[in-house]
């Protein structure tokens, strides 16, 4: 028989087997009822709204404002790249709606489902307004944006007509551009130079004089050219001495869209890869990329088929059925179809859309469901089709006791309206990243996974691909950056 105290220093008698264990019950008596007393406490609080949170705000974080003009610079100014710029001028104009667009028409869940604050993104954060854009680019035809529009037949006459003044003054600079890495096409604008050293430096040149001539306080490089072939990286994209070394020397595994891509981070300016080429994921760039603050990401814009893989993806994972196989078609008849139509430019594209369903669903990690599926992608170039793409998926999954069934997809989307107002959110977000601290000296900006089918991650760290858990990454990177607390979705603090 042995006495303790409890945490109001009330005595107790009780028989124990030996004095330490009397001890031990007294501990974990007092633990609970200085838990239980703590609880009442914060419960009673939060009733009376007498304790607010202590809020998570980092003052290290420090986000510029975005004053002055932000200039765009797209290098392949073809069907997105004038639907983009042509969209913008719309919604400038006030004679379209900016949908699609998660800066524009996005909100944000802040704090509790109870608290009642969804701002729109761009009033929560400081994200450059559409009228402070100008726009330039480079491109192997001498087509004016409105010709180039005109000809893409992406939009209808009758709005291209509202926006021809502005849309005519958009002229081509001439491109970097090598016939051996993109094999279907070809054009006359294009710059001549003793090495791809030289190109670089007339590149860098164009981004100065845009600049000045613009009168633009901050720059970005929006990649909206044609898929290059495939290649490797090799021992000339390890560092920036040995690229600078290979550009004097013309080495050939360096394409037209490295050079974008070094001219533009030399200069400080940040770089998102809109198509599957080996552009910026290359330790050359990292290296520039966070040396200079110019953020960098890709790649290849998350428009069509690919979108609805990490839509249905995630579902069958999440109710663990099975898949045997997926076999999509994609048929198109634009520049990007005619483009694909080269087995090397369909190798690149491959690549990138084929890695999305091994990530999200991680056979490794359940073999009995994904070990054995079959992934098979075909892109056929067909031009009456045009712009308006048509992608075609036969699933094949199983569920409860192995029984077979089958999910079709027709999505007969038209690829430039899906991926302008993705440029426009990667415009706007990677100018928001280079002017916080936070982000800017990072290099690679996973946070923006959402827009693409083949995310740039660190070397060695796997991609997120479900596109939940892109947006959730998207929105709570914003939330950290402003000092909000994170939404994980718990949901048991209103069930206390």
């Amino acid at each position: 028989m042995a006495d303790w105290w409890d945490a109001d220093g009330r005595r107790h008698r009780k028989q124990f087997r030996s004095a330490a264990s009397a001890r031990e019950h007294e501990h974990k008596e007092t633990a609970l009822a200085h838990a239980e007393r703590a609880t009442r406490e914060m419960k009673l609080a939060a009733r009376s709204g007498s304790v607010k949170k202590a809020s998570p705000k980092n003052d290290d974080i420090n986000i510029e404002p975005a004053k002055g003009k932000l200039g765009v610079m797209i290098p392949g100014m073809g069907a997105v790249a004038t639907t983009f710029v042509a969209g913008v001028e719309a919604v400038r104009k006030g004679i379209a709606k900016p949908i699609g667009s998660l800066t524009q028409m996005g909100t944000i869940r802040l704090g509790k489902r109870t608290d009642g604050r969804s701002p729109k993104v761009k009033e929560f954060v400081p994200l450059a307004g559409l009228d402070d854009l100008v726009f330039t680019g480079w491109d192997i035809f001498e087509d004016n944006m409105y010709e180039a529009a005109s000809n893409a037949g992406v939009l209808d006459y009758r709005l291209l007509e509202q926006l021809k003044p502005f849309l005519s003054s958009i002229k081509p600079r001439p491109a970097v551009f090598d016939h051996n890495y993109v094999k279907k096409i070809d054009g006359p604008n294009v710059k001549k130079g003793k090495s791809k050293m030289d190109l670089a430096e007339q590149l860098r040149a164009d981004i100065r004089d845009f600049k000045k001539t613009s009168g633009a306080s901050r720059l970005i490089t929006m990649w909206c050219g044609s898929t290059e072939s495939y290649i490797e990286p090799t021992a000339a994209h390890q560092s920036v001495k040995a690229f600078e070394k290979a550009l004097r020397e013309n080495d050939e595994m360096i394409a037209p869209s490295m050079i974008y891509a070094y001219a533009s981070l030399m200069e400080g300016v940040p770089f998102a890869n809109g198509a599957p080429n080996l552009t910026v994921d290359l330790p050359v760039m990292l290296e520039l990329s966070r040396k200079n603050d110019a953020p960098i990401c890709g790649k290849d814009f998350k428009t069509g088929q690919t979108l609805m893989k990490t839509v249905l993806a995630p579902a069958f994972k999440a109710r663990l059925l099975g898949l045997s196989g997926w076999y999509s078609t994609n048929i198109l008849g634009n520049r990007d179809g005619e483009v694909l139509d080269d087995p090397g430019s369909f190798k690149t594209k491959e690549e990138s859309k084929l890695g999305v369903l091994e990530h999200i669903l991680q056979p490794g990690l359940y073999p009995e469901l994904y070990g054995n599926m079959f992934h098979k992608v075909r892109i056929n170039y067909y031009p009456p089709r045009g712009d308006n793409k048509e992608g075609w998926d036969n699933i094949d999954i199983f569920g409860w006791l192995g029984y077979p069934m089958q999910i079709k997809v027709d999505f007969l989307c038209r690829d430039s309206i899906l991926a302008a107002p993705i440029v426009l959110d990667l415009v706007l977000l990677l100018d928001l990243a280079q002017r916080c601290t936070e982000l800017k000296g990072l290099g690679i900006q996973e946070w923006l996974s959402f827009y693409f089918k083949s995310p740039m991650t660190v070397p060695g760290l796997y991609p997120e691909h479900d596109l939940f858990i892109q947006l959730m990454k998207l929105k709570n990177t914003l939330r950290h950056l402003k000092g909000e607390e994170l939404i994980t979705h718990l949901g048991l603090e209103y069930y206390d």
